[in-house]
């Protein structure tokens, strides 16, 4: 039995999420700059649906089974740590936050912001992150589900899909400010100070904004 689908549409004669791919067909079918992309979960495609349609193009969706082997290597979440997420709408609209893990309270948040996306978003809470623990002489390991942020962070450059435009300025002069830090603080950039985040074992990060 094929396994079931989730279709998202960005753009399209109607947007949503869809379960049915001759449903999505009908959306998208003779629209012009038809947006859509197929997931494995109903948590995806809604997650991805509140994103933008730049941040999931090409890349690969499917779920990974992982062996017993390998849960018992990744073990359990460190409470004492802080968590940090980013949050995208359909419209661009965007916000970050970070939270201490074991009891989700709230360190900090930005937001909104005009003509983001959740990579940028990611990538900021995760600079803000270090930022936080070096400001307050903190010696926490800081998780993030995103391996795009976390690259980002490791190159101390960024690669989007997103340009730069009046409505999107205040975004980009943090990023340009958060570069600069990660050059001037090499330090907060280790691997035994960044955490991934594993979602499919642990479930959705602390700092998840909760909208699925």
């Amino acid at each position: 039995m094929a396994k079931k689908k989730f279709y998202v549409v960005w753009n399209g004669h109607k947007t949503g999420v869809f379960t049915s791919w001759n449903v999505c067909k009908k959306h998208i079918q003779n629209f012009q700059g038809a947006q859509y992309k197929s997931f494995t979960s109903k948590d995806e495609a809604e997650k991805a649906f509140k994103g933008n349609y730049a941040d999931y193009v090409g890349k690969d969706t499917k779920k990974v089974k992982l062996s017993a082997a390998e849960l018992k290597r990744i073990g359990k979440p460190i409470l004492n740590t802080i968590s940090v997420d980013g949050a995208c709408n359909n419209k661009g609209v965007s916000e970050y936050q970070g939270v201490y893990t074991d009891t989700k309270t709230e360190l900090f948040k930005l937001g909104p912001f005009k003509g983001g996306s959740n990579n940028l978003m990611e990538f900021l809470a995760l600079v803000h992150g270090l930022a936080y623990l070096k400001k307050n002489k903190l010696d926490l390991p800081i998780y993030s589900d995103s391996r795009t942020a976390i690259s980002w962070v490791w190159k101390k450059k960024l690669k989007t899909t997103i340009k730069r435009t009046s409505e999107n300025q205040q975004i980009f002069e943090l990023v340009d400010r958060a570069i600069v830090w990660l050059h001037n603080n090499p330090e907060m950039t280790k691997s035994s100070i960044i955490l991934k985040w594993e979602t499919k074992v642990w479930g959705e990060i602390p700092a998840d904004f909760g909208r699925k």
